[in-house]
């Protein structure tokens, strides 16, 4: 028995919310014509079905004492069954609360979650009414309440500038360590082990691949796989259950906890742009049944779903009310869960209206106006599918953006590619052509080499083409843009020459992106050489394909990566937030960037249009501009090399100062250069600190004047 007295409750807030005595349910939908509230018990069965009669501005609510945390429910909602009209009811569906803090598990296929009848030639436009419930997951009321300890911080609000972002996804950067408690869980992510390695690396924020509760499509279960990647989201506020020991939410306020005390943000990545209920063929799991033609944009026929992100359907974001239950799920991470930012998986369909992207439409204007999502990280993934959804750089400020073509031009300048290196440069600078618009900072550009989508960073030297056969789609799936070259072999080989050069381009990429003005982003385990097997498109690969790989390991080239990671962060002209432009300093009068060929000269236009140039080098400076508390003085001096060795000019210095080389991804050693020139191996990074013989501070003289062509 589940003894409780209904009453009116409150139409705030939405979802089950406990208030120690009993829970007040409430939910949206503006055709429903009723909404009925099923208690479940321990084993799933339906022991009270309660009309929820009150009903205010759209929004269904009761209020029943005695119910306790850990009461599982779902709904049944009545309505019209009329697709062609956009409706889409059928209370012979068990939904899921949209506002669910958690879930019992996860659902298990069948035809009766489907609105329609499988197999009807009247496709859905027919009417099922065998019952999901068996089938569906069951809501369930929590107290999210989590005792935090005395002094936690919850928040870090680490700057942009000090940011160095980790990809990572929870089961996959722990699954390989069985000797790690709750590995593959919230709790093995946050295990000393991890948390050391990370803090060893240098990071200082892990980004979480999608934690919300996900299904696994139907056509992967069917052949043995999964949504490893958990893409197909269907439950906002609720972690994914696959991914908690104990069922318990507070897991992952334990592991936000710990990081937070090892000095390291969580920042999730997000899908708001799609459920996972997909197309007019998908099933009924929760918005569909709840308010299809509010909850989705909808074609001209109504029948038909918007879909701008490819996966089937397009959520509706000038709906007020999927704003607001968008607005209040980023909200609860933030206030509840204590994460410290977001990446908007396809953030272009976010800020789409019925007339196409529009970075001051509803979603842009209600996150830059919230005094709580405003001072958090906001990450863009800038596209889509739909038209003109590519938005790289379009996005206001306070949003960073993912940047690929960053990525595919760094691949592409240490494969040789001709014509290069005049981008190179831009990117190297912040990307400015970009990003330098309506105040933004120059850590805007989230610069990356890989990401979980593509090849991982040893695959991008030993693969010319993807192999995602495991996948089960004939290699088909994945795309084939992918700037990458195998260095003389396809796959895995002994030949010592080739994995030299495959290490050596390792470190340059790195190098490269470590070395750039912007925010830089490390896929997790490109730092152990970890592989896919040529797999660019893991999504489905839950197994030791998808899986970072400890056993082998490479320990010099994590050696180089904390090197590497620990110059960038000793170095403030590395860290800017304004962009560099080639402006004169009033602090010594000197352009605060300044491009250089290898003889020392500044670079021509002539310089810049020639296809064949492989060498680039760059003086950096704090920019123009930069404030007095800031520092002001030393400067930078980075080769990058994709060609012959040489010799390169140093700037010239003044007296008592010299060039010390810190980085070369040749393997040269660090320490004093000559005076006057340097020797470049072929294909390498190269950086130099300007450094004092004497004295009390670095300073530095260029003997070339110009602006910059990039």
């Amino acid at each position: 028995m589940i003894p409780f007295n209904l009453s009116a409750g409150r139409p705030h807030p939405f979802g089950a919310t406990f208030d120690g005595e009993g829970v007040n349910f409430a939910v949206f939908s503006r055709h429903a014509t009723r909404v009925v509230l099923c208690l479940c018990d321990d084993d799933g069965r339906e022991v009270y079905l309660v009309d929820l009669a009150e009903r205010e501005g759209h929004i269904w609510h009761g209020y029943l004492s005695g119910l306790r945390p850990g009461q599982q429910y779902g709904y049944r909602v009545h309505g019209p069954y009329a697709p062609e009209q956009g409706h889409r009811f059928n209370p012979f569906k068990l939904l899921m609360d949209p506002y669910a803090k958690a879930l019992t598990g996860h659902l298990e296929w069948n035809d009766a979650l489907y609105g329609y009848e499988i197999g009807h030639p009247d496709k859905d436009l027919s009417f099922d009414s065998r019952d999901s419930a068996p089938y569906m997951p069951r809501s369930v009321v929590v107290d999210p309440a989590f005792t935090w300890g005395r002094g936690e911080r919850l928040r870090l609000d680490t700057p942009w500038s000090d940011t160095i972002l980790y990809e990572a996804h929870v089961k996959g950067l722990t699954a390989l360590r069985p000797e790690i408690p709750h590995a593959g869980r919230f709790l093995g992510l946050a295990s000393d082990q991890i948390i050391a390695h990370l803090t060893e690396l240098g990071v200082t924020a892990i980004e979480l691949m999608p934690v919300h509760a996900s299904v696994d499509d139907r056509f992967l279960v069917d052949k043995g796989l999964r949504n490893y990647w958990g893409y197909m989201t269907y439950g906002f506020f609720a972690p994914d259950p696959r991914f908690l020991s104990h069922g318990d939410v507070s897991e992952f306020q334990q592991m936000v906890a710990r990081f937070h005390a090892a000095g390291i943000e969580v920042i999730l990545d997000v899908v708001y742009n799609h459920t996972a209920e997909g197309d007019q063929m998908g099933p009924t799991l929760s918005f569909r049944g709840f308010d299809n033609a509010s909850y989705y944009r909808l074609a001209h026929d109504p029948r038909f779903y918007v879909n701008d992100t490819g996966c089937g359907n397009t959520l509706n974001l000038e709906s007020p009310f999927v704003l607001r239950m968008v607005m209040d799920s980023l909200r609860y991470w933030v206030e509840v869960m204590h994460v410290d930012g977001f990446r908007f998986d396809l953030a272009s369909t976010l800020a789409r209206t019925s007339t196409g992207f529009d970075r001051d439409g509803p979603f842009c204007r209600a996150v830059r106006q919230d005094p709580v999502l405003n001072t958090v990280k906001m990450i863009a993934e800038p596209w889509d599918v739909g038209l003109d959804g590519y938005q790289l750089g379009a996005f206001p400020s306070p949003f960073t953006e993912w940047n690929d073509k960053y990525r595919d031009n760094v691949r592409r300048f240490w494969r040789g590619d001709g014509g290069i290196t005049r981008k190179l440069a831009g990117n190297v600078t912040g990307s400015a052509l970009r990003f330098d618009h309506d105040g933004r900072p120059a850590t805007s550009s989230i610069n990356f080499v890989t990401a979980h989508d593509g090849f991982t960073l040893m695959d991008t030297v030993s693969y010319n083409h993807k192999h995602n056969e495991a996948n089960g789609e004939g290699n088909r799936d994945g795309h084939d843009h992918n700037c990458s070259d195998n260095c003389g072999a396809e796959g895995p080989t002994d030949d010592p020459a080739i994995l030299a050069r495959r290490a050596r381009r390792r470190r340059n990429m790195l190098a490269t992106m470590m070395l750039s003005q912007g925010t830089p982003m490390i896929l997790a385990g490109d730092e152990l050489g970890n592989s896919q097997s040529g797999n660019n498109n893991a999504y489905c690969q839950d197994n030791e394909i998808g899986w970072v790989d400890w056993d082998d390991a490479d320990p010099d080239f994590l050696a180089f990566c904390r090197q590497i990671i620990a110059f960038r962060k000793a170095s403030p002209i590395l860290r800017q937030k304004r962009f560099l432009h080639a402006r004169t300093r009033a602090v010594d009068g000197k352009p605060d960037v300044f491009w250089r060929r290898a003889d020392g000269e500044a670079m021509t236009e002539v310089d810049w249009a020639r296809p064949e140039l492989r060498f680039l080098g760059v003086e950096m400076r704090m920019a123009r501009g930069t404030p007095a508390y800031e520092p002001r003085l030393g400067a930078v001096y980075v080769v990058f090399n994709a060609g012959e060795a040489t010799e390169a000019a140093l700037p010239e210095t003044l007296p008592g100062h010299r060039w010390q080389r810190v980085i070369d991804t040749s393997g040269q050693p660090a320490g004093r250069a000559k005076r006057d020139m340097a020797l470049i191996a072929e294909n390498c990074v190269v950086a130099f600190e300007l450094s004092e013989i004497g004295g009390t501070g670095p300073r530095g003289r260029t003997k070339h004047h110009g602006k910059a062509r990039a």
